[in-house]
């Protein structure tokens, strides 16, 4: 597909288990070479979305085409140009990582020559080689997750799906995958990626669509999204809890919106940035009260999701109802 063309489109997809309501009329556009991230807190319909996507379930309403294809009317095309790695690793503990490569390929029809090399290659590239003739349940965490992701591209996809990729994952090994989903969007691969963790979203994502009940509640870059939240702001923690009330009298002049306090934290919406924080301390000083620490800072997709659910990103993984339902 030539840069600019669009790789994912949805519209108004729906899916329903019993009363439960996975989604309910959801729209996407995911430019080719980009990186789309849906966030959103558990159960909002992330999962179900990437599955209907993939061709593993069918909506009830609504329509999807991906590298052109049909999500239902055209499965078997589709899936020769896509791959996915979800939430586990979903490799074959009892075969080596070279061995499970390989009879990806195999099942691909790259022939054995092909797909052995093919496994040599991303074997290389994610930093396994030096684990490839060990069994897949003696390798941590991290070296499965790669190995998912390896197993993914062996048939070279143009769009890849990533549903919640990182989760369980220790900070070092988080970098390394991002990295790699990195390195391949610089060779053209398009990326669908599922999260919950915001620093992920903020880092890879070139957009961003919030998911919640069901239904995409907003949509755009992350710096977008972020001034959705307002512009710079202070927080000042309090060196007396109890002057909240006179710290609040004190900057209301310089807040676009109402001072909040909450647990001896001052945040303060600036109606401009230039010299606020010597404005603050003078204010606060008239008004006679202590502060330990001010600093400035600007929103994130944290402040975002907040805003946008009520609540704050939960760091567990996500669990559909029919996930749950196989239990």
């Amino acid at each position: 597909m030539a840069g600019g063309d669009v790789a994912i489109e949805a519209r108004s997809l729906r899916k329903s288990y019993g009363d439960v309501h996975a989604l309910r009329g959801v729209d996407l556009d995911v430019p080719s070479g980009t990186v789309f991230g849906l966030l959103g807190p558990n159960g909002a319909g992330k999962t179900t979305a990437v599955r209907i996507l993939t061709t593993l379930i069918e909506p009830d309403d609504g329509s999807a085409r991906v590298a052109g294809f049909d999500v239902v009317g055209e499965p078997a095309q589709l899936r020769e140009r896509i791959g996915l790695a979800g939430q586990y690793a979903a490799v074959d503990e009892n075969l080596s990582g070279f061995e499970n490569l390989e009879l990806v390929g195999r099942l691909y029809h790259l022939g054995r020559q092909p797909s052995r090399a093919r496994a040599r290659e991303l074997l290389h590239d994610f930093g396994l080689e030096d684990a490839a003739e060990r069994l897949v349940r003696t390798y941590s965490g991290g070296m499965r997750r790669r190995l998912d992701l390896a197993a993914a591209l062996v048939a070279r996809p143009p769009i890849l799906f990533l549903d919640e990729p990182t989760t369980g994952l220790d900070l070092r090994s988080r970098i390394a995958l991002w990295e790699a989903i990195e390195a391949l969007v610089g060779q053209g691969t398009t990326v669908l990626l599922t999260t919950q963790y915001l620093d992920e979203a903020d880092r890879l994502a070139d957009r961003i669509a919030v998911i919640d009940h069901g239904m995409v509640i907003a949509e755009g870059s992350p710096e977008e999204l972020k001034g959705q939240v307002g512009g710079e702001r202070l927080e000042i923690r309090l060196a007396d809890g109890g002057s909240r009330d006179l710290a609040i009298g004190a900057l209301r002049p310089i807040s676009e919106d109402e001072p909040a306090c909450e647990n001896g934290l001052l945040r303060v919406p600036l109606l401009t940035m230039r010299g606020a924080i010597a404005d603050a301390v003078r204010r606060l000083d008239e008004a006679g009260v202590g502060i330990d620490d001010i600093a400035v800072r600007r929103p994130t997709l944290d402040d975002v999701f907040l805003k946008l659910t009520g609540h704050a990103a939960e760091p567990e993984a996500e669990e559909e109802p029919e996930e749950a339902a196989r239990r």
